[in-house]
């Protein structure tokens, strides 16, 4: 892993727009931006959350439940170091393009709900879009608790997305309950 000590130093008051070119420049930002669904023109979040519940559908067919928990992790420490890593090329702390916190997330809700059928991944995946997008209470909490640039800032693209993510499997284990 690199170390934010040796990152090319940031200008923020120019931050970098992401293109393909931008992202095919390094893996890591290939991965932060979700493989390029983080370069969509509108909502970018949305569609990397799409892209993650499509990914999940190949995954879960592919893969025996410790090898999908195995890649859930994996794919979270490897996330973190490609939102540090592109982050900070780009001069944003937590830019919308990158989209790898959305993708984990909806990996994460959908592994923890298996089974479900349709609906409750359509439900999961609209409840989760509220929690990201709206970021009521414990989302925006999260949201604020790890900003800036370095392996606390990429921490904190990662996490009020998890917090997200809980917040969604709470809502649905009390739908299931009642």
């Amino acid at each position: 892993m690199t170390s934010t000590s040796e990152l090319p130093a940031v200008s923020v008051a120019h931050p970098i727009r992401p293109t393909a070119a931008f992202m095919l420049r390094h893996p890591a930002h290939a991965i932060a931006l979700g493989f390029g669904s983080g370069l969509a023109p509108k909502a970018p979040g949305t569609v990397g959350s799409l892209w993650g519940w499509a990914s999940w559908l190949l995954i879960q067919n592919s893969f025996s439940l410790t090898t999908q928990a195995a890649l859930i992790l994996v794919s979270l420490v490897i996330g973190w170091w490609a939102c540090t890593l592109t982050a900070r090329h780009m001069g944003v702390s937590d830019p919308g393009a990158i989209v790898w916190d959305e993708i984990v997330a909806m990996w994460l809700i959908l592994f923890l709900l298996m089974p479900a059928g349709f609906i409750t991944q359509l439900s999961a995946f609209l409840l989760f879009r509220f929690f990201d997008a709206v970021k009521p209470g414990p989302v925006a909490w999260a949201d604020r608790l790890f900003k800036g640039f370095g392996w606390r800032g990429g921490w904190g693209i990662l996490f009020d997305d998890l917090v997200a993510a809980l917040c969604t499997l709470m809502v649905l284990a009390l739908w299931r309950w009642f």
